[in-house]
Order: structure tokens, then C-alpha cells, then sequence
């Protein structure tokens, strides 16, 4: 009798999982998932809330993910254009870096310290060398940038160029600014025009 009652419902289940199938169920449960791994831009900009009002970027840019990495709220954006690439990361009580590392005279050991922390297994950075300091506006204020130059391996990309800053937001935490590129096409106006937006 138990094994006819487990037949039962076994036909049940895979009829009611027929129905639901042929009512659009395949089709919604894809969009469900579409939408999870694929997020619209304002489910995007939602996300990216945590870490900034991203709402006044232009067009030339696109929020690429606005997720947890590595333990870290972050938000990666693309210049659509250039491919140039910007980070905002928001570290949380692990501070990364401060605006007083990023103005020292040592900041290059400071960032190898940085990196050392937050060191990425498929990632790894030589040869940073700080090749400027400079100031642009982000989260409503100045704040101060190092412009640095590196070999990344094990990317294809091997030299970039870039820029590492530190804001303070609203709310008094501190948030790590990166922007990069290949080294002969990174750009500081597309950096100055991403991070002036953010608020």
C-alpha cells in the first residue's frame, strides 16, 4: 500500500510540474534566473547603493556588478568606449587604504602592502611604481590620487596605468577608487568624469 501512495504522488508531482510548465513556468523561472545573474541597470543601481549614488553617470559608462567580492562591497563600471575600468569599494572596518597612505611620501609601499592584503589567487601585480600625485572630485569633495604604473600576470593585458584614491562618503567610511586601463590607454578625464558623478 505505501509504494501504490508513492507512485500517487510521484504522478501527481510530475503532473502538477507539466502544468506548470505548459502555463509559461519554464519561461518564468528562466526570467527569475536571467534577472539574478543578468541584473537590469536599475537593479544594478540598486545594488550599487551600498557604496554610492551612481545615479548621475552618464551613458559612456555602464556598472558592469555591484556585489559582494572578496568579502568587500564593491561596484566595477566600464567605460564602454575605451574599456577603461573603475572599482569602488567599499573595505568596511578592514581599512585598505586611508587619504593620509595615499598622500605620504611612501605611498608605493603602502599599496604593495594593500595588494598584499587583498591578494587575488588568478591576479598577481609587480613592478608598481607611483609616477604621480594629483587631486580630483568624487563623493562631493576633493580627494587626493596616486597615478601608478604596474605589470599584471596572468592576464592578458600585461602593463597597465591607472589611478588609486581614497573618499570619504556621507556616511564617514571610507571608499577605495581605482581606475586602470592599458598602459598607453588609460585616460584621467574619463576618470575625473566617472568619480565627479558619484555622490
Amino acid at each position: 500500500m505505501g509504494c501504490l501512495k508513492n507512485i500517487l504522488r510521484a504522478l501527481l508531482l510530475t503532473l502538477a510540474v507539466i502544468g506548470f510548465m505548459s502555463l509559461g513556468g519554464g519561461e518564468f523561472v528562466g526570467g527569475l534566473i536571467k534577472n539574478y545573474f543578468n541584473p537590469s541597470h536599475d537593479v544594478m543601481l540598486e545594488r550599487a547603493q551600498k557604496v554610492g549614488d551612481f545615479s548621475k553617470i552618464n551613458d559612456e559608462f555602464e556598472i558592469e556588478k555591484a556585489a559582494g567580492i572578496m568579502g568587500y562591497n564593491a561596484v566595477v563600471a566600464e567605460h564602454k568606449a575605451s574599456g577603461q575600468k573603475m572599482f569602488v569599494v567599499d573595505s568596511g572596518d578592514k581599512v585598505i587604504l586611508t587619504t593620509d597612505d595615499i598622500k605620504s611620501d611612501n605611498v608605493e609601499e603602502k599599496l604593495q602592502k594593500a595588494l598584499s592584503k587583498v591578494k587575488y589567487q588568478a591576479i598577481s601585480v609587480d613592478d608598481l611604481k607611483v609616477t604621480k600625485h594629483g587631486t580630483m572630485h568624487s563623493y562631493g569633495k576633493d580627494v587626493p590620487y596616486v597615478k601608478f604604473e604596474a605589470r599584471v600576470k596572468k592576464l592578458p593585458i600585461g602593463d597597465v596605468g591607472g589611478i588609486v584614491s581614497v573618499a570619504q562618503s556621507s556616511d564617514g567610511k571610507s571608499r577605495l577608487l581605482i581606475s586602470a586601463n592599458e598602459k598607453n590607454k588609460y585616460s584621467q578625464l574619463i576618470s575625473d568624469e566617472f568619480f565627479r558623478k558619484i555622490k
